[in-house]
């Protein structure tokens, strides 16, 4: 019984894919670095925010498995990534529909929670506008795979990777903080929204020909390899570009408040890479991209504080 238990486990965990984590978290990390940098912190916000994000993306990835099994895009015997947890029938679509189920009945609560806790600094307005962003969180993380009209099924991925993990995400935590709605935030943001969608835009050019042979649409797929590793360079320089025009309009000196754009070079060598890569050898690059996206936001919130 334990074996089964700990294998059953095993299964879960594989299912709630740890490694894309990374990006959930650096959203909250960078919002709250630039919270910080205004004189503004709750750690209650902090916790809850974290929270959030890390059981959103749990939901988002559980939603993925099952939309995509139902659709047959990982039954074509051309899938590069990992094998998926619906997939390898390690657990049924039932099972998965249920912890789907379980996972949204979590997310509602902590969101709640977080909104409530910092409702007193806001408008009874702005109250409702936090629940609405939440409410399409959820809707988002579900219909990105799932359902007739499955967003991610016809191109639109990159937009709502861009969208609810660079400026939802950090404008979202930074005005938890804060009670502020401003520019700050906004060019940080959108450059971790271009790393969020270079993390989709590596998995979506991994799985090109999978992709074409199921017929999922995603933006990689309309480029093609050689043009969406041009799409790829672009997006890495404009979240270049986006963190340093923060930098030299809110934090211009001293000097070592640039020491977060070392990790640059880490991103660097990524892009340089992803150029020589293709199908299953570009799989590792998600979870380093992901990582890269997720020291960038620690180190840049450190280097506007210090």
């Amino acid at each position: 019984m334990m074996t089964n238990f700990i294998q059953n486990s095993k299964n879960w965990i594989s299912a709630f894919r740890l490694r894309t984590l990374f990006l959930a978290v650096a959203g909250v990390t960078l919002g709250t670095g630039l919270a910080l940098q205004e004189g503004r912190f709750s750690a209650i916000t902090l916790g809850l925010a974290l929270a959030l994000a890390v059981s959103i993306q749990i939901l988002s990835n559980l939603a993925n498995d099952l939309g995509d099994y139902l659709k047959g895009t990982d039954i074509t015997g051309k899938r590069q990534g990992p094998t998926r947890a619906v997939q390898s029938g390690k657990i049924s679509p039932g099972q998965m529909k249920t912890a789907i189920g379980i996972t949204i009945v979590i997310v509602l609560a902590i969101g709640l929670t977080l909104v409530l806790n910092a409702s007193e600094n806001f408008t009874q307005s702005s109250v409702f506008i936090l629940l609405g962003i939440g409410l399409l969180c959820i809707l988002s993380a579900l219909f990105y795979t799932i359902g007739r009209y499955a967003y991610g099924y016809v191109g639109w991925g990159d937009f709502f990777a861009f969208l609810f993990f660079g400026p939802v995400a950090v404008i979202g935590t930074y005005f938890l903080h804060t009670g502020l709605f401003d520019f700050r935030p906004v060019l940080p943001s959108v450059g971790l929204g271009f790393i969020s969608t270079m993390i989709l835009n590596v998995n979506n050019m991994r799985d090109i020909e999978n992709d074409k042979a199921s017929g999922k649409t995603t933006f990689a797929s309309k480029l093609g390899l050689r043009n969406a590793k041009i799409y790829h360079t672009l997006l890495t320089f404009g979240m270049f570009t986006c963190f340093l025009q923060y930098s030299f309009i809110f934090a211009p000196s001293p000097w070592y408040r640039y020491i977060y754009t070392a990790v640059f070079i880490f991103q660097f060598y990524i892009l340089t890479q992803i150029h020589k890569k293709k199908d299953r050898d570009l799989d590792p690059y998600l979870k380093l991209t992901s990582m890269a996206g997720f020291l960038l936001a620690v180190f840049f919130s450190i280097s506007i504080n210090i």
